[in-house]
């Protein structure tokens, strides 16, 4: 593996990826995990961690999720584990994970898996932080995805850059600059051939829309969409604060004062609503937005409606003045 140097000069693309881990690091004493599928992004994450990790004191390790999608798999889990092996990261834990579409589609459940794999095997070797290699372009491509959904303005804020266990240094630079460390690094990249197949919604926007929308707005539109993910970002942190600030104040977590909510704007009244319907006990994953808007029209449209039914068996009802929200006896 060639070691960058940091002298003076423009910086290689490796000694740029050194950079942001190196930022990710120094705030992380202890140990860390680099999330590895043996792909050109992850690789140039676990090749600049390891190349950072001693001088700032941190212990890295790495996790490889074999996900058994397809024959080979074994083998390629494998052989991601042995190269970041040769890179210096100790442990290199490989976790078999079974996915299991419950319904909502093959890639939701390969996600739901594989984060519970980070988060298994963070716990059990008092890690940190979990090191994912997500590239601007990743974060368009989930500004897009989601923005074909409908969604508001916490989920187009797209993928945080740190959330948890989870940290992703390398947010803000271009997959460009990312594989072309992977290069300099003297790396062989697994090609995962599910980025390419268009059963995958993601696949589809990276190998179609996100394209044709460079095509037509020019290069960049990557940036702009990944900068706007920054700011709605910034808005629904605002808006959840004032949110929980309200929701404090009401009579409890379930009971709610009509006419307080009333009186404030919809995007405020929503949260609360969300956060009472959670606190009642409804399964995050089932609630919807048609669910919340429900409970809305018991504050904003009140004609004498009945109860409201919510996921997990629990009720939205409004007495004297009142919404409760009854969970599941």
């Amino acid at each position: 593996m060639v070691a960058t140097s940091r002298g003076a000069g423009t910086p290689t693309p490796l000694a740029t990826v050194r950079k942001a881990v190196r930022r990710a690091l120094d705030e992380r004493p202890g140990r860390v995990l680099v999330a590895c599928s043996g792909g050109a992004d992850s690789l140039a994450l676990a090749a600049a961690t390891a190349l950072e990790a001693a001088q700032a004191g941190v212990l890295a390790g790495a996790i490889v999720v074999d996900h058994q999608l397809f024959a080979e798999s074994g083998r390629v889990a494998a052989h991601a584990a042995a190269q970041v092996t040769e890179l210096g990261l100790h442990p290199v834990i490989v976790q078999t994970v079974v996915v299991e579409d419950s319904g909502d589609g093959l890639e939701m459940a390969a996600r739901t898996a594989r984060y519970a794999a980070f988060n298994e095997v963070a716990a059990a070797n008092q890690a940190h932080a979990v090191l994912l290699a997500h590239t601007r372009e990743d974060q368009a491509e989930t500004v897009l995805l989601r923005l074909a959904r409908g969604s508001g303005a916490r989920s187009l804020a797209g993928m945080p850059i740190e959330r948890g266990l989870i940290v992703r240094p390398l947010l803000h630079l271009s997959r460009a600059l990312v594989r072309a460390a992977c290069d300099e690094a003297g790396l062989v990249p697994w090609d995962d051939p599910a980025n390419g197949d268009p059963r995958f919604a993601r696949s589809r926007v990276r190998h179609e829309l996100l394209p044709s929308v460079v095509e037509a707005l020019g290069e960049g539109a990557v940036a702009g969409l990944a900068r706007s993910a920054d700011l709605l970002r910034d808005d629904a942190e605002a808006l959840d604060a004032l949110a929980a600030i309200v929701h404090s104040a009401q009579p409890s977590a379930t009971d709610l004062d009509v006419e307080v909510l009333a009186s404030q704007p919809r995007a405020i009244r929503t949260r609360v609503l969300r956060r009472a319907c959670l606190a009642a006990g409804c399964p995050a994953g089932s609630l919807t937005l048609d669910h919340v808007r429900s409970l809305d029209r018991l504050i904003t449209e009140w004609r004498g409606q009945g109860p409201v039914a919510l996921p997990g068996g629990a009720l939205g009802v409004r007495i004297y003045g009142r919404l409760e929200l009854r969970p599941a006896p």
